[in-house]
């Protein structure tokens, strides 16, 4: 029974694999890309497009910081693994959001006024 057991439980741990976290800051028009373990900025850049893409590996977690210290709004375009994609409007004052399951690419849009009713 005790190898049974421990069978079972090496096999279920083969099939775990590891989630890596990447997280990328948007202030303004500057993007910082950085590794959310180590918490050192991998490189960064200006937003000169209308949108901004993120490539996202298949079973990874992007970490999503909007921080652009003003009421504004960023449309986010979320595409996933078998084709389809998700549009979302949001707010982009000091907030955080993470990519949902079978993400393979973000586009983040340029901050926008937008007024709430």
């Amino acid at each position: 029974m005790k190898r049974i057991l421990l069978t079972l439980l090496v096999l279920i741990g083969l099939q775990v694999q590891a989630q890596d976290t990447t997280c990328t800051y948007f202030k303004g028009k500057e993007v910082y890309e950085f590794d959310y373990q180590m918490d050192t900025i991998l490189y960064w850049e200006e937003q000169t497009t209308k949108f901004y893409d993120i490539e996202v590996k298949y079973g990874n977690v992007l970490c999503l910081d909007l921080s652009d210290h003003k009421n504004r709004v960023r449309k986010v375009i979320t595409t996933f693994f078998d084709g389809t994609f998700r549009e979302d409007i949001l707010d982009s004052k000091d907030d955080v959001y993470y990519s949902p399951r079978g993400t393979v690419k973000i586009s983040v849009g340029k901050p926008r006024w937008a007024i709430k009713l």
